[in-house]
């Protein structure tokens, strides 16, 4: 269990999401000197169970907005968790979206940081049951939750959604070996990565070196809870199979949701596959948040 409990501090005043049932507020606290930004949903009532979101690889905590929704993929299933009667929190790992730092500087055990902080916050804080937090990640973030989860023990469920579970493999897919090596020699130069869609991200030497050393299933076999994991069968960036292997190295509760769905769960063409998923998801932790 994490002994460090964080404080917060509010800012920017309350909003309401589109959802009536819940309301929006910002929020900000420390880690490692350097301020994290997230959005704190709350439904109407007691304090209620929450669901912490990881954005991926780039993102920020509003995740990709969809524009047949005019939304961010994480605002959406936040008012969808509202109206389920859950509060949730997305934050912006540090160097992304509105948190302080700089992308390039980004790392895997920096975002692991910031979801254990989370976590911690959310332990502290009064106005949700902070006995009762479940995590979602996707795509990066997925590797950020089976961390944060089998690190802390804390999560009373966990979903994975198209989750990178073996960086060196993906990452020498996507990149090419070449560009790995030359990412090992960066030093603090920051290094192009060429993603799928069209544009470039870039990082610095730790990430390259992080590449080759974090393992997100011998992570997620530290968790014993209760873990769903999505899978898309068209994805072009997780490897088929992932998902299998996610569950393979888990030891709990578990359930294998699989689609033809790409990495993106095909929201631009329609919400249908993403709101199964969803669904499914909320149903999966139902028992536990309930309970």
């Amino acid at each position: 269990m994490l002994k460090a409990v964080v404080s917060a501090m509010f800012v920017l005043g309350m909003t309401f999401a589109a959802n009536a049932q819940s309301a929006e507020e910002t929020t900000s606290f420390p880690v490692d000197g350097a301020n994290v930004i997230g959005t704190l949903a709350l439904p109407d009532g007691e304090p209620a169970p929450v669901v912490l979101l990881f954005h991926g690889f780039g993102g920020s905590r509003n995740e990709m907005e969809v524009p047949s929704i005019a939304k961010g993929l994480y605002t959406y299933t936040a008012e969808q968790l509202a109206a389920a009667g859950y509060a949730s929190l997305r934050i912006d790992f540090r160097g992304s979206g509105e948190s302080d730092g700089e992308f390039e500087d980004t790392t895997y055990s920096g975002q692991i940081a910031d979801g254990l902080a989370a976590v911690a916050l959310l332990q502290s804080d009064a106005r949700v049951d902070g006995t009762r937090i479940a995590i979602i990640g996707w795509s990066q973030g997925g590797l950020v939750a089976s961390a944060v989860a089998g690190r802390s023990g804390i999560p009373v469920a966990t979903a994975i959604w198209a989750g990178l579970g073996d960086p060196e493999a993906t990452f020498t897919a996507l990149l090419g070996p070449e560009r790995i090596a030359a990412g090992l020699k960066t030093g603090d130069t920051p290094a192009e990565m060429p993603m799928p869609w069209g544009f470039s991200l870039y990082t610095r030497q730790p990430y390259f070196e992080e590449i080759l050393t974090m393992k997100p299933f011998e992570e997620i076999a530290a968790y014993k809870g209760p873990l769903f994991v999505a899978e898309g069968t068209e994805d072009e960036v997780i490897p088929v199979g992932t998902g299998d292997k996610f569950i393979a190295a888990h030891e709990g509760p578990e359930e294998l949701f699989v689609r033809p769905m790409n990495h993106g769960f095909n929201v631009f063409v329609d919400m249908t596959t993403f709101d199964e998923m969803l669904d499914a998801t909320v149903a999966f932790f139902k028992p536990y948040l309930d309970s």
